[in-house]
């Protein structure tokens, strides 16, 4: 009997063991939910400003992150996005120029900050690239069409 006891107080104690993960996970997952909801919260405006708001978007839609590198600081919630754009909102808040803000962002991160780089000679390739290729796959594309077809029948009974 006292095995029997013994099988039964260990089966007990494994549905107990599983209960109490089960409760712990449970218990987790409603406090971490918890505590997402509390965070989450209205949304509230970055500037009390509204008309600086919209120059500060309006310069960092210009602004590539260099976080993400193929989004604007505008649209990346990316952390350095976001201190950039404070960055732009306390810049143009002391009366700097767009203009002054962009050349203080491209002294800082170089001419890959900016979203739309001007034509210079140093992005040339960057800008006539895209052109270029394609005139070179045209040209290729109106050769190969203009060759004269030259291929020969293959005989059945030549073997090589």
């Amino acid at each position: 009997m006292a095995s029997a006891a013994g099988w039964a107080s260990r089966r007990h104690a494994g549905w107990l063991r599983a209960w109490a993960c089960a409760a712990a996970l449970l218990l987790s997952a409603w406090v971490g939910l918890g505590v997402g909801i509390a965070r989450a919260g209205e949304a509230r405006p970055v500037a009390e400003d509204p008309a600086l708001e919209l120059r500060v978007m309006a310069l960092a839609e210009e602004l590539r992150c260099v976080v993400c590198q193929n989004e604007t600081i505008a649209a990346s919630q990316a952390e350095l996005a976001r201190d950039l754009r404070a960055q732009i909102r306390q810049q143009l808040r002391e009366g700097r120029s767009p203009e002054e803000v962009m050349d203080f962002m491209v002294a800082r991160y170089g001419q890959f900050v900016r979203y739309r780089p001007p034509l210079q000679a140093s992005t040339w390739a960057l800008w006539l690239g895209p052109f270029a290729l394609l005139g070179i796959a045209a040209f290729a594309w109106s050769r190969q069409i203009r060759r004269p077809q030259t291929s020969q029948p293959i005989e059945e009974g030549a073997s090589t």
